[in-house]
């Protein structure tokens, strides 16, 4: 197929944090892969650059996770009903529909992909007439069903996990659109790498521990204090930590790491991650989906904290409960539950047996397999 009847593809990502973006950066290379003449675009929906209005929103929800997080967590719970979410939903839609109209007339695409959810409701509330242009698609990347995802008119939805299709076939969306794929992640998450290997690349000691400290692409989840907290393992330990685009946080903890007894090396935002995982004998980090499938498809056992109210407990409770990771409450020591890991690889080699029984193999693959099936 030439150019000109290339099928053109909208990703409509989001980027409030990195999982969404890097959801929709994972199917669209899945789909170069398996159809290199589609034309593909992935947008913003919260840019200013997309709309005012959304970016404005995107601003106040991080004022609200920096400042008042219990804020956001009532908030959170307050929309997660039908009757109450279903209000919420109809206000923002009202708004935001126009953004999506706005993108449709720039791009005239064939199929539409949301990894968020305002912008797979604005596509929700279109015409019919409008939606029938194009075949839409919502990719949830959390590991629960919120309210804000119940969108009646998408035309295919990706999720996780089975019990997320159970939760939206119980809110009314048709199971046979319903795919239960996994969280797309990029494609070097699927490669087995030798730890002593990754140990070299990166210029670590091959026989000192490696635990490796996470915070998302915003660098939020406590890092510093649990740096602090990590000083009281006596045994040396070798530190990785990521503080992704938080340039004060990085600052922070680099003064931190000068009096440190441990061996640390400090991040900013980094092409590693999948090295630095693969070299790791435990991860740390808040329970951001993306961050968390990552890790269970390297096998890398997990230590949480500091979770988002609402979709990151949720996420924390499946990895918890699935025996990939340890989820660090209030009281517990994280000096006492590293130490113990580290003493007892035993512990470590069962969180990676049960990561391996329940990652999805080629998620992005999956997804943009069945989307270019379908498109035909």
């Amino acid at each position: 197929m030439d150019k000109v009847n290339a099928q053109r593809i909208l990703i409509v990502t989001a980027s409030v944090g990195s999982g969404h973006e890097k959801a929709a950066a994972a199917v669209a290379e899945a789909i170069r892969q398996q159809k290199p003449e589609a034309e593909i675009n992935i947008v913003d929906f919260m840019s200013a650059h997309t709309s005012i209005i959304n970016a404005l929103m995107k601003n106040c929800y991080l004022n609200m996770l920096h400042f008042v997080p219990n804020l956001y967590e009532f908030m959170y719970q307050f929309t997660a009903g039908k009757r109450k979410g279903g209000i919420v939903k109809w206000a923002m839609s009202s708004v935001i529909v126009y953004s999506i109209k706005k993108l449709i007339k720039s791009y005239q695409p064939d199929i539409i992909i949301c990894t968020h959810p305002f912008p797979a409701d604005a596509v929700s509330h279109l015409s019919e007439k409008r939606r029938r242009s194009f075949h839409s698609y919502a990719i949830i990347t959390d590991y629960s069903v919120h309210q804000m995802w119940i969108c009646p008119n998408m035309d295919t939805y990706f999720v996780a996990i089975e019990s997320m299709k159970e939760q939206l076939v119980e809110a009314g969306i048709n199971e046979n659109i319903i795919h239960v794929s996994g969280i797309p992640v990029g494609k070097e998450f699927s490669v087995e790498r030798s730890k002593t290997i990754c140990r070299r690349e990166l210029g670590l000691k091959e026989d000192l521990p490696v635990v490796l400290l996470m915070g998302g692409g915003l660098g939020l989840g406590g890092m510093d204090m649990a740096m602090q907290q990590l000083e009281r393992i006596n045994d040396k330990i070798q530190l990785l930590i990521i503080a992704g685009k938080n340039n004060e946080l990085k600052r922070n903890v680099e003064l931190m790491a000068a009096h440190s007894h441990h061996d640390v090396n400090v991040l900013g935002y980094t092409n590693k991650v999948a090295i630095m995982m693969s070299a790791a004998d435990i991860l740390i980090t808040k329970p951001g989906a993306l961050t968390l499938t990552e890790a269970m498809s390297l096998g890398t056992p997990m230590v949480l904290h500091e979770p988002i109210p609402g979709p990151e407990t949720d996420n924390a409770r499946f990895m918890e409960d699935g025996g990939m990771a340890v989820w660090l409450h209030s009281g517990d020591s994280l000096a006492k539950i590293i130490g113990d890991l580290l003493r007892y690889p035993e512990c470590l080699n069962e969180m990676r047996a049960n990561a391996g029984r329940h990652k999805k193999e080629d998620a992005a693959g999956t997804i943009a397999e069945y989307i270019l099936t379908n498109m035909q």
